[in-house]
């Protein structure tokens, strides 16, 4: 059995101006990481079709949010954070240091 070479992907906080093509020449995407990406790709794009439809109000039903019926209450007092907005702030902390 021969081994082929599996790349990782590391999340490193930036973003290339092209996320189709890798941010190194000699990483490798397996057809696997591919298949998968492109699995994604397409199911993200049937749920954006599936919003649109039915925001037009040409269908209903097919997506629906979830809420819960019963909350729970420990979660009453909990405030959602804007996650773009804490890394920007703590970028700028770290460029004052």
């Amino acid at each position: 059995m021969t081994s082929s070479p599996v790349s990782r992907v590391v999340y490193n906080g930036k973003r290339n101006s092209s996320p189709r093509s890798p941010p190194n020449s000699s990483e490798i995407f397996t057809p696997a990481h591919e298949e998968n990406v492109r699995f994604i790709y397409e199911a993200w794009q049937g749920v954006e079709r599936d919003l649109r439809s039915q925001m037009s109000g040409s269908e209903r039903g097919l997506v629906e949010e979830y809420v819960e019926k019963v909350p729970n209450p420990s979660l009453k007092t909990f405030k959602p954070i804007d996650l773009s907005d804490l890394k920007r702030r703590n970028t700028q902390d770290a460029k004052k240091s």
